[in-house]
């Protein structure tokens, strides 16, 4: 694979690079470059997680080395308790990297993380404490803002939190850090103040927030509005049938999804879209792309419930790994979220 082939394996379905020149000079000195996720240990996970997912085995396709931050302590700072906060770390090491495997992405070629590992050494902390030197208060609470539930009087934790998060970049050593387009403000205050205490500023990749199916983003804390990966088919079907999507009209959760998640896997594979309904209503169809899915929705040659039902079949069929640890899981998320 050529600098240019990694460079737009990187860039499908990315909103915004910050970095993107550097991004493109680190492809062709480097042999080996290495790209992490964060993702706090909060709510609980759910399908638009597969969003990054798909990017991170994006970034592996192109020789990068992928790290996975499961960020215990950026949990608690963001409201878990302290007294479920192992359990709920004990949750996503068993569930996250079952959701690669639904992708077929084999876990020995990631590297998972534990944050509380590295965040609590001395080194690490007099650094945050160097960082809170530059940092107005106004700043950090800005850089916050998209992420952390700060509510109307905004607590300490949440606003160390994008400190953190900037400072895991040089910790990490990595090249990149990824996420979704929330995360955009914390990525520029990282890349504003590293220079400041000697560490390097760092590219940053980012995706779009799935719209959740009520019309909002995709969150554990908005219910009917996402699918959680523990959710079995049944419950899949019923919260897709009941999601908000007009009849021609493209503002939905559904189309985001079709074509970040579902598309890119088919594509991947070299499969198509099956449709399966009726003769009477235009009988079956395969789809090679979304955009001539997206033009038989809004012309209404692809009716809602049969996007639904479609959307549904291939979520159930990806997260069929999930499916099978689903004993074990259940038992852990009863722990973690009781």
């Amino acid at each position: 694979m050529n600098i240019q082939d990694k460079l737009d394996l990187i860039k499908r379905n990315t909103q915004e690079i910050l970095g993107e020149e550097e991004l493109k000079s680190i492809l062709s000195k480097k042999k080996k470059p290495l790209v992490y996720l964060g993702t706090a240990i909060t709510g609980s996970p759910h399908v638009a997680y597969l969003t990054w997912a798909l990017k991170l085995a994006d970034f592996l396709k192109a020789g990068f080395e992928v790290k996975i931050l499961l960020a215990d302590l950026h949990g608690a700072l963001d409201n878990t308790p302290w007294g479920v906060l192992e359990k709920r770390y004990s949750y996503y090491e068993k569930i996250i990297p079952l959701l690669f495997e639904s992708l077929g992405v084999k876990n020995s070629s990631l590297k998972f993380v534990k944050g509380s590992s590295f965040q609590l050494s001395k080194d690490y902390f007099l650094d945050l404490m160097k960082l809170s030197t530059f940092v107005s208060v106004h700043d950090a609470t800005k850089a916050a803002s998209e992420v952390v539930k700060l509510g109307d009087n905004p607590k300490l934790s949440g606003i160390i939190y994008p400190l953190m998060q900037a400072l895991d970049e040089e910790y990490l050593k990595v090249d990149i850090q990824y996420g979704g387009m929330d995360q955009r403000k914390i990525f520029v205050l990282a890349s504003e103040i590293l220079p400041k205490i000697g560490y390097s500023k760092r590219i940053h990749v980012m995706t779009p927030i799935l719209p959740g199916l009520v019309g909002k983003k995709m969150s554990s804390s908005v219910q009917g509005g996402k699918i959680d990966l523990l959710d079995t088919p049944d419950e899949i079907r019923r919260k897709i049938k009941n999601a908000e999507c007009e009849e021609g009209n493209p503002d939905n959760g559904l189309l985001p999804f079709m074509k970040n998640i579902i598309f890119t896997t088919k594509i991947d594979k070299k499969e198509k879209v099956n449709l399966s309904r009726p003769e009477k209503f235009g009988g079956n169809k395969a789809y090679s792309s979304y955009e001539e899915l997206e033009k038989d929705f809004i012309s209404k040659k692809l009716h809602p419930l049969d996007l639904k039902n479609m959307l549904a079949e291939e979520l159930i069929s990806i997260l069929k790994p999930i499916e099978k640890q689903r004993k074990l899981l259940e038992k852990l998320h009863k722990d973690a979220y009781q």
